[in-house]
């Protein structure tokens, strides 16, 4: 039995001012910084970790960096791991009117430019798929968007549960194929 590891970025400036950030491409904070070091070495504590892959995302790469280090592997970088396209909802607070009822429309595009559910789920599925062939441990560095998917692909999910998932910057999850 494989494991698949997944974890979040560590704190971002829209993180901690409660604001909507999926395509917005930004760095760590200082916090963030400290979070994914001290992430890494949890990680590394496990021992079987074989495989990094990234979100291609500043702040997923980041993090990805202090895991790397921690673990001396390389980052692979994988597209289908990149945040949630918001659409206009990018930088906004997580309270904006309209938000909440957007998410829960998962065959409707966010609006101005931004992504379904659907089509997160598409190109996150292919990956999990394609992993699940695989033999190595693999620790997956990415988006709590992204981390909601991967959860309701091992778990099933109503649409509330799929709605109120939360995973703390930095926190790790761990799945079996």
């Amino acid at each position: 039995m494989k494991t698949l590891y997944v974890t979040r970025h560590g704190l971002t400036a829209f993180n901690a001012q409660e604001r909507i950030c999926g395509a917005t491409d930004i760095p760590l904070t200082e916090t963030g910084l400290q979070q994914a070091e001290q992430m890494a070495q949890k990680a590394a504590s496990f021992g079987d970790i074989e495989r990094i892959i990234a979100s291609p995302m500043l702040r997923a790469q980041q993090t990805a960096q202090a895991v790397s280090r921690a673990l001396q592997l390389p980052i692979e970088t994988d597209n289908r791991l990149r945040e949630w396209n918001y659409g206009s909802f990018e930088g906004k607070s997580r309270l904006a009117s309209g938000f909440p009822e957007a998410k829960a429309e998962f065959g409707v595009k966010m609006p101005d430019g931004g992504e379904s559910v659907f089509q997160i789920v598409h190109r996150t599925y292919s990956l999990l798929e394609e992993l699940q062939y695989t033999d190595k441990n693999t620790i997956l560095v990415c988006h709590g968007g992204v981390a909601r998917v991967i959860d309701s692909y091992f778990h099933d999910m109503t649409v509330d549960r799929f709605m109120h998932f939360f995973m703390g910057n930095c926190e790790i999850r761990s799945y079996h194929f």
